[in-house]
């Protein structure tokens, strides 16, 4: 597996009011949103993309409920890595798999182009394992 870069990181929040008010507010962060309650930069120096993404899209996102599962640890944070192209995502995930790693879905490619599976870490942290297009340079 290459990774190429760390793309996204996101604090999961139970709370997404609150943690605009630390993020956007109090740090002065240039967080933007696009008309949900998924606030996001690429501005930040140093990071790919931050994020404060409500933890009902996380559940959605990862298990199609708007609810975690009560059997999971919550997620605090989601970590992602880029590699070099979506048709890289699926033998690294395979990778995982071998090594005992259970996805919380597949690979897929979201509405807006990313390619992109997901599991849960020994800390409880969403890891993704993706290709997001913008990040390198094309749209």
């Amino acid at each position: 597996m290459n990774i190429e870069f760390l793309s996204t990181i996101a604090v999961i929040a139970p709370d997404p009011s609150a943690s605009r008010a630390l993020y956007r507010d109090a740090l002065g962060l240039p967080l933007e949103s696009h008309g949900d309650d998924y606030h996001h930069s690429e501005r930040i120096d140093g990071c790919k993309s931050f994020g404060i993404w409500p933890l009902s899209q996380a559940a959605e996102a990862c298990f199609g409920a708007s609810r975690w599962p009560a059997g999971r640890p919550v997620p605090q944070v989601s970590i992602e890595f880029d590699v070099a192209d979506a048709a890289a995502v699926s033998p690294a995930v395979r990778e995982l798999e071998e090594r005992g790693h259970e996805l919380l879905h597949a690979p897929r490619e979201e509405p807006w182009g990313q390619t992109v599976a997901r599991l849960q870490s020994p800390e409880g942290a969403i890891v993704g394992i993706s290709y997001t297009p913008v990040l390198h340079g094309q749209d």
